[in-house]
């Protein structure tokens, strides 16, 4: 589950009128990435160039497709909405832990297929970094976005090889992947080396996310993805920022739809975990404006690869303890209590302060962040949970 940019371009673009002129359209084009402002209002321009189709058609998620590896790590650009999404903790040579999040998303906006135009802004890149630091005491997050092309912004078929000006994630053949993102006030160049399968998730990836068929999306997960590299750490009184070696364990999800929430769901709430033993763990609650559960679904991979699928009445997700932010007055449940099945696991984050604003690019406020996981008082693993939809109600798949 993934905060998706769709209704935010499109509320951005109905307020640019359609008369820029050309010249202002070569402008945007030279000045793409450089200033995450300045690179959403190119693809706003651009777009406001050119009619939508009057009834944007996008391939539809069926269950009667199975995901294939690793062909299907690469773009599908003809669904919706898509993105690679990795996270995860990180330790430094002096045994400090922080986590870390970057994400790429694909955006189909409906521009009409048949137009020539190298301009044509009918695909969106738009990219997340985030560090989770307690010696810096908050979230430090960076975003950017742009229009597809130019060689400066891609997401190629085939194989994940995803681009936003300097930001990066590629697959090599042997399955590592090479992540950049050079953000302000602090980098990730970071080595993420599988040591299991891809997890598939749902039916042969077809993945449920409400109670209607189409409510869904292709999903696969790669859990237990070793981690190498440096990164920057954003600056802190007294505190260096030279580059730092890191070692660690990371989570990379790959999710694309064209439709997802029901119309009477606010957010979700999503855990991604790397379990001790060797197990992986994937749970998810869609949530109700009055906070009763739309979907959800889970499942526990363990280390010999037995999976365990948990039903929507198999899972749930209950707040132990709520923290509230000092810039959006936001209450978020930190700390929360999962149950899959008869297991029931307890999350406590790394620190509370892990709120991402998107504004400028998806337009949500939501809090996601590095989370340790015990059973019955004993640590048991490292995850992310992701919190949506409590700042204000997403609008995901609904016109």
């Amino acid at each position: 589950m993934r905060v998706l940019p769709m209704e935010r371009i499109r509320d951005v673009m109905r307020t640019i009128p359609r008369s820029l002129s050309c010249h202002r359209l070569g402008c945007c084009a030279r000045a793409v990435n450089r200033q995450r402002m300045r690179g959403l209002l190119c693809v706003v321009a651009l777009t406001a160039s050119r009619a939508f189709a009057a009834s944007p058609e996008f391939a539809a998620v069926t269950p009667d497709h199975a995901i294939a590896w690793p062909q299907d790590s690469g773009a599908h650009p003809a669904f919706r909405t898509e993105w690679w999404y990795a996270t995860g903790w990180l330790t430094t040579p002096d045994h400090q832990s922080l986590g870390f999040q970057i994400t790429f998303f694909r955006s189909a906006t409906g521009h009409d297929s048949a137009d020539p135009s190298a301009f044509a802004p009918s695909q969106l890149i738009i990219a997340h970094a985030a560090l989770s630091d307690p010696a810096f005491g908050r979230l430090a997050h960076d975003q950017r976005i742009a229009r597809e092309g130019f060689g400066l912004a891609y997401a190629k078929a085939a194989n994940t090889d995803v681009k936003l000006d300097t930001w990066k994630m590629v697959r090599a053949d042997d399955g590592h992947y090479n992540l950049t993102a050079d953000a302000n006030g602090f980098s990730l160049h970071l080595v993420l080396t599988p040591s299991q399968a891809p997890l598939v998730q749902g039916e042969r990836g077809y993945s449920r996310k409400g109670p209607r068929p189409d409510q869904a999306s292709y999903y696969y997960s790669e859990p237990q993805l070793r981690v190498s590299g440096s990164i920057v750490r954003p600056a802190a009184a007294g505190a260096s920022r030279g580059e730092t070696a890191v070692t660690g364990m990371a989570w990379l999800d790959h999710e694309w739809s064209s439709t997802l929430l029901d119309a009477n769901a606010v957010g979700w709430d999503w855990l991604g975990a790397n379990l001790t033993d060797g197990s992986a763990l994937m749970a998810f609650k869609v949530r109700s404006r009055d906070g009763h559960t739309v979907w959800a679904h889970a499942a526990l991979r363990k280390p010999d690869g037995e999976v365990t699928q948990f039903s929507r009445d198999e899972v749930e997700f209950t707040p132990v303890r709520t923290w509230r932010s000092p810039r959006t007055n936001t209450s978020y449940p930190v700390s929360m209590s999962v149950k899959t099945g008869p297991l029931t696991w307890q999350l406590d984050p790394l620190m509370n302060d892990q709120e991402l604003d998107s504004r400028q690019s998806t337009g949500a406020v939501y809090w996601e962040g590095a989370v340790r996981v015990s059973r019955d008082g004993a640590d048991v693993g490292r995850a992310y949970l992701e919190l949506t939809g409590y700042a204000n109600a997403l609008r995901i798949g609904r016109e």
